[in-house]
């Protein structure tokens, strides 16, 4: 997957957006949460409903949280960092939310700008301000490779030149060579998606088990940041004030099949359904996050799981078709509208 995630879920609370048939893979997920309602959201009055095709989707809130928070959040070389470098992108992270996201992502994966043209219109229509102008040096921000992380660091250098620095964006790869390069210095500061790096610092920190033994990730925005600081501590990392703006699992329907049973929310969905046909990543039946959690967490009645891809257009395609009435997709992915 394009983020090479480590498997953890992502925040619920996604609203109801519209999407067309295109886009890039996102995050993918891990323990899922107990639940009260686990098995009580279908009904008797539960109908078979069969998948309709559409050109247009909707995603459907993850109303009782079943995914962890994945937010945008500043990561540092604990070393490099200064005070008005993280004053300079916590006012980014103060401005972004996942609509504009969505919207840098559409601008640079379909419209083709460059990251740093969007990144650069986007600064000055929010009129960012840095108030602390007092850095000096050299700062390298990093930057994964796919292009929502790539107009993030972009961001992130256009404030930190206002606050005074001399900045670079240095695209790295992966996490796994990101990060290494993060802890040693090579890099001052990568844009980062805080539950995905909380696990993947859980098991580098706690043992190849952590993730599963003792998740640290949740869907409290909170918790799994101040879990992420003690992690970071460890490791020589720090890190500023997570954004709004997430990239995290979600589930969507068709158009036509949301105004046909009137659902917006996966409990509705649970309600509403019986005899789904669910579209994801081939690991999807085994993971907490994904059918496990539908049916324990939604009490969904999932008949048929067919395999695709993690948010891709193998997914997007079969939703469209009618080939699957639910679908994996990702929050912060292109193609989502809210128009």
């Amino acid at each position: 997957m394009r983020r090479n995630r480590t498997l953890v879920p992502a925040l619920g609370g996604i609203a109801l957006l519209v999407l067309s048939a295109c886009g890039d893979p996102g995050s993918a997920g891990g323990e899922a949460p107990s639940s009260a309602a686990s098995g009580e959201a279908t009904t008797s009055t539960a109908m078979a409903c069969e998948p309709m095709a559409d050109e247009k989707m909707v995603v459907l809130e993850d109303d009782q949280n079943l995914q962890t928070v994945d937010n945008v959040i500043p990561a540092f070389h604990a070393d490099a960092e200064q005070p008005a470098m993280v004053a300079a992108l916590d006012a980014v992270s103060a401005a972004l939310d996942t609509p504009t996201l969505i919207d840098l992502n559409r601008q640079v994966d379909v419209e083709r700008s460059t990251s740093s043209q969007a990144a650069a219109a986007f600064y000055e229509q929010q009129g960012i301000e840095v108030t602390d102008t007092s850095g000096s040096g050299d700062v390298v921000v990093g930057a994964a490779n796919f292009s929502e992380s790539a107009t993030l660091a972009e961001l992130y250098a256009l404030a930190l030149r206002d606050a005074g620095y001399s900045a670079e964006v240095r695209t790295i790869g992966n996490r796994e060579t990101y990060e290494p390069a993060l802890e040693s210095g090579e890099i001052t500061v990568v844009p980062e998606y805080a539950g995905t790096l909380t696990e993947f610092l859980n098991k580098k920190v706690n043992g190849p088990d952590a993730t599963t033994d003792n998740p640290l990730a949740s869907p409290d925005l909170d918790a799994t940041v101040e879990n992420l600081r003690t992690l970071g501590e460890e490791v020589g990392l720090s890190f500023g004030q997570p954004s709004e703006a997430a990239d995290q699992n979600a589930y969507a329907v068709t158009a036509a099949f949301a105004d046909e049973h009137g659902v917006s929310t996966l409990t509705e969905l649970g309600k509403a359904c019986s005899g789904l046909v669910l579209g994801g990543p081939p690991e999807c039946p085994d993971r907490p996050f994904c059918q496990p959690g539908l049916e324990d967490t939604y009490g969904l009645d999932i008949a048929q799981f067919v395999s695709l891809d993690a948010g891709g257009p193998l997914t997007k395609q079969a939703l469209t078709s009618g080939e699957v009435a639910l679908g994996m997709v990702f929050s912060s992915d292109a193609a989502l509208s809210t128009d």
